[in-house]
Parts: structure tokens; sequence; C-alpha cells
């Protein structure tokens, strides 16, 4: 049987980074928020494991070949992408479309994984993949894959710019950046800032006292500002910048005025796919 999903966009509110682990990732504590923007998953059993729409898909594919590792290892998906949500951009838009594929996938399934074990085969594949298994907006620390649920308001909008030209610099790199410039200093205070003024989080507006992206900054920011959101700053490693309003009509505007900036979108957030 086929089944269809959306797989939402994300933002992160915010990124408060800290030290190397063990494991070698970092330490990170991030609000995580999906966005109405979306591409969409369709997975249906097939004779053989294929992924088509989307020819620089690597995650999908990893994500069902995982799957059928761990519960058939004969069973085969025919997975397509409709791409909405631009690639590389800090919209987690490959870690969306690979657990709403896993989802879907495990929905075939006679004998499915259970949520557990779904949130854990998801983890391997990346730090940002098991919040989109899981409804509304989430904190993710750890890795950022140990999810807690966040009570936020969600009566906003967000405008999204996307400067031309520019590309997300490698996971690696942008960590790599982040450790010699030593930006792990200060990291506990920075943590507790977070919690902090996520507790006192109310309105929308009171999301503009989170912490700031501390793998990325942009100058766009500002303008964004100036157009009017509360609050305005880079998603993930980046490139794209993100500005929070809470009338339509400033949004609006503000996406058109920004799009000399480059692409833009506008957007609002969602509970789930």
């Amino acid at each position: 049987m086929k089944r269809k999903a959306r797989a939402p966009a994300k933002l992160n509110l915010a990124l408060v980074v800290g030290p190397r682990r063990e494991d070698g990732r970092h330490e990170v504590a991030t609000v995580l928020q999906r966005l109405e923007l979306a591409d969409e998953i369709t997975i249906e059993p097939a004779p053989e494991l294929r992924v088509g729409g989307f020819e620089e898909d690597t995650l999908v594919r990893a994500a069902l070949e995982a799957l059928a590792a761990a519960t058939r290892p004969e069973q085969r998906w025919l997975a397509t992408i409709r791409k909405q949500i631009p690639v590389a951009a800090g919209l987690g838009g490959g870690s969306s479309d690979a657990a709403t594929a896993l989802r879907l996938a495990n929905e075939t399934l006679p004998e499915p994984l259970s949520p557990a074990a779904l949130h854990e085969l998801a983890a391997g594949l990346g730090a940002d993949v098991p919040f989109f298994l899981a409804p509304g907006p989430q904190l993710g620390e750890g890795a950022g894959t140990e999810l807690t649920p966040l009570d936020l308001p969600q009566d906003y909008w967000a405008v999204l710019v996307l400067p031309p030209g520019e590309s997300k610099s490698s996971t690696a790199d942008v960590y790599a950046a982040f450790d010699a410039r030593e930006g792990e200093q200060g990291y506990p205070e920075r943590r507790a800032v977070l919690d902090e003024e996520l507790a006192r989080v109310r309105e929308p507006s009171d999301l503009a006292a989170l912490p700031l992206n501390d793998l990325a900054s942009s100058p766009l920011a500002a303008e964004l500002l100036a157009q009017g959101a509360f609050r305005a700053d880079v998603t993930g490693a980046g490139p794209t910048v993100y500005g929070l309003f809470e009338q339509r009509e400033q949004a609006v505007t503000a996406e058109r005025e920004l799009r000399r900036h480059g692409q833009t979108w506008m957007s609002a957030p969602a509970w789930y796919g």
C-alpha cells in the first residue's frame, strides 16, 4: 500500500554549542521548531530499493536500508521525494525526508519497530532525524538527539532568506571553525540563559530573548529586525536566515523587501508533518 506524508522544514530557534564529547560530536542545546514549508515523501513496497525525485538523496536510502537491516532484510521500498525545502540550507530537509520515509516504511511492516527503537535507528542517521519523528517543538540535548517536548507559542510567521551563491559548509568544517575560535568557552553560562529564557516564554515575542546561534551569524538578521521581526538569526549551520513576525502583513512586506538578497519564503509553525 502506498503511503504519503509531508516532511516539514525546521528552524533552530536557539543553538547553544559546547565542548566536544567523547564520541567526537559536540554537546548542544537547541530549540527545534517545524515549519509548514515541507517536502513530500511517498513510500510503497517494491521489488528493489529505489529512491526517485531527487538525485542527490543519500539519507532516505540510508534510512530505508537501516530499517530493512533491523527488521526484515528482504524488505524493499520505492521512495519518491518531491522537494520544496532548499538543499543544504540549515532547514533540515534531508533529515526530515529520512525521518518521514522511516516512519512511513515502518508502518508497512507486519511488525513495526516501537517508537523507542525507531528513535534509536533515526539517531544513527543524523542528529536532527529523531526530532522529525516526534510532534511539536522540542529541546534537543546531548548530541541533539535527546528530546524534551516544549510548550512554545505557534502563532507567528517566519520569513526565510537564502542568499544567492551560498551553501551550507560541511558539518565538519562548521564545527572545526567553532573549535578554532574556542567557541565552547562560556557554554555553561549560555546554556543556563537558554533554560531561564525558555521558562519565561509565554508569547511569541518572548522567543526574542533566547540565545543566538553559536555556529553562524548573518548581517541579514539586522535587516529582518529593521523590517519588524521580533527575532532574527541563522538556522542550523546556515546559510538560511530567518525572521519571526507577529503580524502576517509585516511578514508579507518583509518577504517582498528581502527578495533582493536572495530566495525568500514565508511560512508558519507546524506541529507535525
